[in-house]
């Protein structure tokens, strides 16, 4: 075991006598080392219940005869950090998260890891930090956040009130009915509950193999979240004594899965960018365009919000993740040999899965759409890739060409949308919101709801080199690639110019001639932003770009 290390023999009683000055026992210390890897605070609705999380874990890591010893990562809300300069640092902190992790387990010899997540970007940070540092691990996230239903009837969520505010502004609804959604839509604690980005990372986690059955779906409020947590505390002994460790799970054919059940559960476009950048970690390249090829071979099952009227605690109901690997399975788009951290593979855990609601989970036979939920573009204004929820899209806009309304930043383009400048037919362009260029590519959710909000989801398309937040619908095409900053080809787009999204044809271009682009490149500048200090100006130097999966490079 590797605390042996820091622990046997005659010269480690130095290190010995300071476990037990905080109480441990020598019979502790002869125990495996578990180290549970808590995220909790009391900033992040999805977060703020892990202690609960983290003590049925130890609970089970102690019946199965192990020692627990906790220590924390940060956890930043992107829901609150969303639309102002907090949210440059909502992608940078999941490096940091991965590093923390790092310096803890290699400094103090853990013989197996215990991972809580919940939100954004904790579960890829921590999921980075486990294949780099191939020590037996397991997760169990806290859980989604329950959706209660409005007046009316219609489930809410946090996009529910983002998009209200642009109604307001619309004129549609009164501050009263602000107020109602601001007070009700986010009943307690959990992950937002739509199939946004926390839960898009935790339900991918399952289809890796890296955690029990309903880890990602199991609503946090559940008795049966905690009952999982005790059996995952138990569950790293086995993976400690059988030493299985997470490059053993997380190998290419494992992320193939991963992106297959994508596909089928219509995740957040920053799936992709986090499983990237896993697979970095983990020694695995993922090229975007194989993304398009499993997309064409996997169908669409499910229609999760923000894509449709149902949320993960429905997805729970319906059969969870195991449903519908189960489904996949029947045409062949998984691997079902893999290892999982159950001690059993992908076929073994799915064999007696089936489906509970034929609605929140399509058959193969009959699914939404015959391609996956995510598509990758390319073309003349995205060279190496720009990311598309297509799932969330408007049948409408699969297929659009309009003039661009071009903003520098993402402050400059809400004024413009909630001053009612912007026209059916538009498409809004926010650049320098990139890796490099934000820094920290922000999410874009205010603009996409504010236009959603006014009823233009429809008719307006927003294409950046940021990101969007999984809870973003409509033709929101983000992570555009070169970057602006980085000379891509969206820093010389102008106002006015035509561009044309073909989503069944996976093209984006930017409709001038070659000639006139070779000539803005130079004549025009880029538009830079003042010199950064401290981890921000440190990240936009070693940061690369989206379709790399933004990972810090020497």
């Amino acid at each position: 075991m590797r605390s042996r290390s820091i622990l046997e023999g005659a010269e480690r009683a130095p290190h010995r006598s300071l476990f037990k000055s905080m109480g441990y026992t020598s019979e502790q210390l002869s125990r495996p080392l578990i180290g549970i890897v808590n995220s909790f605070n009391e900033v992040v609705p999805g977060h703020i219940h892990l202690n609960q999380i983290a003590r049925a874990v130890k609970d089970g890591v102690l019946s199965a005869g192990g020692t627990p010893i906790e220590f924390n990562t940060i956890a930043i809300c992107d829901g609150i950090a969303m639309g102002h300069e907090g949210m440059k640092y909502s992608l940078s902190s999941r490096e940091l998260i991965a590093d923390s992790i790092e310096s803890m387990a290699m400094a103090h010899g853990f013989d197996g890891l215990v991972f809580i997540p919940s939100c954004d970007k904790i579960v890829p940070g921590m999921l980075m930090a486990a294949a780099r540092l191939n020590i037996p691990s397991i997760f169990i996230s806290g859980g989604p956040m329950l959706s209660l239903p409005d007046e009316s009837g219609r489930a809410m969520d946090l996009n529910t009130v983002f998009e209200a505010v642009g109604s307001l502004k619309a004129g549609k609804i009164s501050e009263e009915q602000l107020l109602y959604y601001e007070d009700n839509a986010c009943p307690g604690c959990g992950s937002c509950s739509g199939m946004f980005t926390a839960n898009s990372m935790n339900c991918l986690t399952e289809a890796l193999g890296m955690s029990l059955r309903g880890s990602g779906t199991i609503p946090a409020v559940y008795a049966a979240r905690l009952r999982l947590a005790k059996a995952t505390g138990a569950q790293i002994m086995e993976l400690v004594r059988a030493d299985i460790r997470p490059l053993d799970i997380m190998t290419e054919k494992a992320f193939l899965n991963a992106l297959a059940v994508d596909m089928a559960l219509g995740c957040s476009t920053n799936s992709v960018l986090h499983l990237t950048a896993i697979a970095h970690e983990a020694g695995v390249k993922i090229d975007l365009r194989l993304v398009n090829g499993i997309s064409e071979r996997t169908p669409n099952l499910c229609k999760l919000a923000p894509a449709g009227p149902y949320h993960v605690q429905d997805l729970n109901t319906a059969g969870g993740v195991y449903a519908v690997m189960s489904e996949l399975s029947k045409i062949n788009a998984l691997d079902l040999g893999l290892m999982t951290v159950s001690g059993k593979t992908v076929g073994e855990n799915i064999k007696d899965a089936r489906v509970l609601n034929n609605e929140v989970i399509r058959g193969v036979d009959n699914p939404y759409s015959d391609t996956g939920g995510i598509a990758v573009l390319f073309g003349s204004l995205a060279p190496d890739g720009a990311v598309v929820k297509r799932s969330a899209v408007a049948p409408e806009m699969l297929h659009h060409r309009g003039p661009a309304r071009v903003f520098d930043s993402e402050e400059e383009a809400i004024k413009t949308i909630y001053s009612g400048a912007i026209k059916p037919g538009d498409v809004v362009v926010i650049r320098n919101e990139g890796p490099a260029g934000g820094p920290g590519m922000r999410e874009m959710l205010l603009p996409t709801s504010a236009i959603a909000g006014m009823g233009l989801d429809k008719e307006v398309a927003l294409i950046t080199d940021g990101r969007f937040s999984g809870a973003t619908r409509g033709a929101a095409i983000g992570h555009v690639s070169p970057e602006a900053q980085r000379g891509g080809n969206i820093a010389y787009v102008r106002e006015g110019d035509m561009i044309e999204i073909n989503i069944p044809e996976y093209r984006i271009d930017l409709l001038v001639s070659e000639e006139e682009l070779e000539r803005r490149k130079r004549t025009m500048e880029i538009k830079k932003k003042p010199e950064l200090k401290g981890y921000l100006g440190r990240y936009s130097k070693m940061v690369s770009s989206a379709d790399k999966g933004a990972v810090l490079i020497s």
